[in-house]
């Protein structure tokens, strides 16, 4: 579900400590190395740490906004839809898609249960991850932003939300993946 008036669940912690909003600032330079989380995986009921897969994989970054599991951001929807829908593209490349969220263990459940999601949806409630990526927040939850990282973790490209480019297309994800 996209929208509903049902907005339960809306008004807790996380929304009082992302209201203010603070543009996204981040900071990283291209080829430096990402900070590290480790965060559980709502799809696969497991611990994901980001440096477990240096040495080993790409990687995409797609930290989401999402507020309830009845209410998505109205940009972050689609570009949640794209991405599950062409996860493959990126695995048959030996990449992995990690998308990250703010909401609850029991939000996330319902949006992967929701949205049928393939790539492992990561949990960060204290939204710890999304202030070290520097993503920015507004109206209660923390803003979008895409990081691909190289098979050694070092940045390769970031997009930070803006009105006029809320998200990166999954076509510039994969573009900027390459040859890694």
């Amino acid at each position: 579900m996209l929208t509903s008036t049902d907005f339960s669940g809306l008004i807790n912690q996380r929304f009082f400590r992302n209201f203010l909003p603070i543009p996204a600032t981040n900071s990283l330079k291209l080829g430096e190395r990402t900070p590290d989380f480790e965060l559980p995986d709502i799809t696969r009921g497991k611990s994901v740490k980001l440096s477990d897969y240096r040495g080993k994989q790409p990687v995409v970054l797609a930290f989401t906004r999402i507020f309830t599991e009845k209410q998505y951001c109205p940009l972050c929807y689609p570009h949640i839809i794209d991405l599950n829908r062409k996860y493959e593209e990126f695995t048959q490349r030996g990449v992995e898609v990690l998308m990250i969220t703010s909401t609850d263990k029991q939000q996330s459940e319902k949006v992967g249960q929701d949205l049928g999601l393939k790539m492992p949806l990561l949990i960060d409630h204290s939204c710890k991850s999304f202030r070290d990526y520097q993503v920015g927040q507004a109206l209660g939850a923390p803003l979008p932003g895409q990081f691909v990282l190289d098979k050694d973790g070092r940045l390769l490209y970031k997009h930070l939300f803006s009105f006029l480019e809320p998200n990166a297309s999954v076509e510039k994800l994969l573009l900027a993946i390459g040859d890694s």
